[in-house]
């Protein structure tokens, strides 16, 4: 079995179309349609059910798939090792969301840019069931999540820190208990947001009738919530320097769930040195940041 075909092949399998698998390799599509044909008649036995427009993996591509990934990712670290670069080098996507990429990722992104320049960095925004399905296909090779739960079929992860929401307003308001937030006008991002879910199905648990205000951005988010429109559940570090100019009023209401920064890979995929390096970095960056 060539690699060629072996790299061609765990393409269409990821992204379960020949069209949009030649697009991601560069290739023809008729050069994507022979080659896996070639490993078709190599192996003896088909890897793909075409069903008329759409293709799934038959019995023997489901077994092959896990195989090839690893034969891909050997050859990667056996060429590195090899040629034994003084310092790392390769390119790596990351998922991320609006939260991390402003307030907490600069700092790593400073690093890399300066300390390891032959390392390409390319940030993706998506978040919660984006990230992971986008890690499962391997269009990302990392992803950042802040998620309750640290379980993720399919992936690996490591929890990076445990991450404080403080729920905000423009002024103090008196919110002795939950059902008191529903007195109040209600700011929010998108849904899909862990933090946003999670504090809506709190709310939920004591009225049915829930509706947000809702804004595109934290950015967008904390100037309504200055501006007085309402109150806003959002991870602490994305609103600090608001709360210490006083421009933000943290409110005494603490959410009854626990979210997690993590950095998540496809479960089984051996991280290439580059890496492992930025998961050591984003590691003792996050630490550091407490």
């Amino acid at each position: 079995m060539e690699l060629r075909l072996l790299v061609t092949f765990e393409k269409v399998a990821t992204v379960l179309s020949f069209t949009r698998a030649a697009a991601e390799l560069a290739y023809a599509q008729s050069s994507v349609t022979s080659q896996i044909r070639a490993l078709e008649s190599s192996l003896g036995t088909e890897l793909f059910d075409r069903l008329g427009g759409r293709i799934r993996l038959t019995e023997a591509g489901e077994r092959l798939l896990p195989y090839a990934r690893q034969i891909i990712e050997l050859s990667a670290e056996a060429r590195a090792a090899v040629t034994a670069a003084e310092e790392p080098t390769g390119s790596l996507v990351v998922g991320t969301m609006e939260s991390l990429t402003s307030y907490r990722l600069p700092p790593l992104l400073e690093l890399f840019h300066h300390r390891y320049p032959k390392v390409r960095l390319a940030l993706r925004t998506t978040i919660g069931d984006e990230t992971r399905q986008a890690l499962r296909q391997g269009t990302y090779d990392v992803g950042f999540l802040m998620e309750a739960e640290t379980e993720h079929p399919g992936l690996e992860s490591e929890v990076l820190a445990v991450e404080p929401l403080a729920l905000v307003a423009g002024a103090a308001v008196e919110v002795p208990g939950t059902a008191d937030l529903l007195r109040h006008p209600l700011l929010a991002t998108e849904p899909g947001c862990a933090y946003r879910d999670l504090f809506e199905r709190e709310l939920k648990s004591v009225s049915p009738d829930v509706e947000f205000m809702e804004f595109g951005t934290i950015e967008a988010t904390k100037r309504a919530a200055a501006a007085g429109l309402g109150i806003a559940l959002l991870p602490e570090v994305t609103v600090a320097a608001e709360l210490a100019e006083g421009s933000l009023v943290r409110l005494p209401w603490e959410p009854p769930f626990t979210l997690r920064t993590q950095l998540a890979w496809r479960a089984g995929k051996r991280l290439p040195a580059h890496a492992r390096l930025f998961l050591e970095q984003a590691r003792k960056l996050i630490a550091e940041q407490g």
